[in-house]
């Protein structure tokens, strides 16, 4: 019997056996012993399974990914030592020098600077789109050398739900995966693979660690993507990769072939390991991730709701309220809430914005966002001051939003702060 999510929080990704730790161990050890040569160079070969450097892989870190595909529903993970990282592996698994993606404008913009600058220089292009164009119109960005498309499942900042369905059918209709991130929803509220997402990714220093604790990422394959059938586009899983011997991964591994190329060349490569200890504590906010989710959907409605009825407050975007444009995409894809996460503005603009946050005190101002203490920024200001004013119209984010990222907090205590703050503009 298929488990329920809550279960498979607590149970699945480690077993112990007889005689065995109860709780998930912390393998804090950079390499392997084996008795011969000869095990040791089929490890090299990716001819056995086995364990020989914490760089490559670690038996705490597949633990807990291995718990994160469970959630997803995939075929296998990988953790890596943050967000950006996964989503950085995620593209160059399978784009090199001249080829293209797709990612919608509205991401995080620490991605949007990752796609749109750091990986211009390594040759690869990407093109942001506006993710609520009807599909016909979004068909004219795609090119012979597009090898992906990525967007977020809740966009950071903007609160916006992106649409799996549409895109999903669109990027297999060009012969390409969709990469989704789910870092706002988590599994709990959202599963991609569902609608038809071939990839996700995770920042797991937001809801998944939960408490602001340790930076991590993890990559979850569907497994669903035929990489054979689309040889031509994905040479690097379907030709032979002479640093391991001529392995054809697609061939080789099958619907394991994503994760283990990412991990045997890119983890080997980059080295962008998450920490054994940091997957400890990961695991350990996994365990807690339902409940936390409903009380952050819980007490963000309901700050939502008054911002929605403050009359200093200009606008609201929450994914969760009524007459919200997103509302029915988010009914669609995330029916049992959305994250903990809202945007707003004030009316007087990008000062009054900033003078209202000066006068908080039980949230805080911090990068950090999803975990479980009330938080907020100014984007503008903050994450995404690299982008001009044009990009972040691009992306959706006006000069007075602000970012607020609701607690598990009392939601009463969380609404008396930012009244009295609203009380002194």
């Amino acid at each position: 019997m298929e488990r329920r999510i809550e279960t498979k929080c607590i149970q699945d990704g480690y077993q112990p056996k007889k005689g065995e730790p109860r709780q998930l161990p912390i393998i804090q050890s950079t390499t392997f012993k084996y008795d011969t040569s000869d095990e040791m160079g089929r490890l090299f070969d990716l001819e056995d399974d086995g364990y020989f450097y914490t760089r490559l892989q670690n038996p705490t870190n597949d633990a807990v990914a291995a718990k994160i595909c469970s959630l997803e529903g995939g075929v296998a993970a990988m953790l890596t030592s943050s967000g950006q990282a996964a989503n950085f592996y995620a593209i160059f698994n399978i784009c090199e020098a001249g080829d293209h993606f797709i990612a919608s404008s509205s991401i995080y913009g620490g991605t949007f600077n990752l796609f749109g600058v750091t990986m211009k220089k390594m040759g690869i292009e990407c093109t942001f789109i506006d993710q609520n164009l009807p599909a016909e119109e979004l068909e004219k960005y795609f090119k012979p050398n597009t090898k992906a498309v990525f967007g977020e499942t809740i966009t950071n900042p903007t609160v916006s739900v992106f649409d799996i369905e549409k895109f999903a059918t669109l990027a297999h209709k060009h012969g390409v995966p969709l990469i989704v991130d789910n870092t706002f929803a988590t599994p709990v509220n959202c599963q991609p693979f569902r609608w038809g997402a071939d990839i996700v990714t995770h920042s797991t220093t937001k809801y998944m660690d939960g408490h602001a604790i340790g930076v991590g990422g993890c990559i979850v394959d569907s497994g669903n993507f035929d990489w054979l059938a689309q040889k031509e586009k994905y040479p690097g899983l379907t030709t032979p990769d002479e640093s391991y011997h001529g392995i054809v991964y697609a061939e080789r591994f099958g619907k394991g072939a994503y994760i283990t190329k990412a991990t045997a060349q890119l983890m080997r490569d980059f080295g962008s390991i998450q920490s054994p200890q940091n997957a400890f504590y990961l695991n350990i906010g996994l365990e807690t991730l339902p409940l936390r989710m409903k009380q952050h959907c819980r007490n963000a409605l309901a700050v939502a709701e008054y911002l929605k009825a403050n009359d200093k407050v200009a606008w609201v975007s929450y994914p969760d309220l009524e007459g919200d444009s997103c509302h029915a995409l988010a009914k669609k894809y995330l029916p049992n809430g959305s994250c903990g996460v809202l945007a707003f503005g004030l009316k007087g603009g990008r000062e009054t914005s900033i003078a209202f946050m000066d006068k908080l005190k039980l949230a805080s101002i911090v990068t950090h966002v999803a975990d479980s203490k009330t938080c907020l920024l100014h984007p503008a200001s903050h994450t995404h001051r690299q982008m001009t004013d044009e990009q972040l119209r691009e992306a959706g984010v006006a000069p007075d939003l602000i970012r607020l990222s609701v607690g598990i907090e009392h939601v009463d205590d969380i609404i008396a702060d930012l009244e009295q703050a609203l009380d002194q503009i």
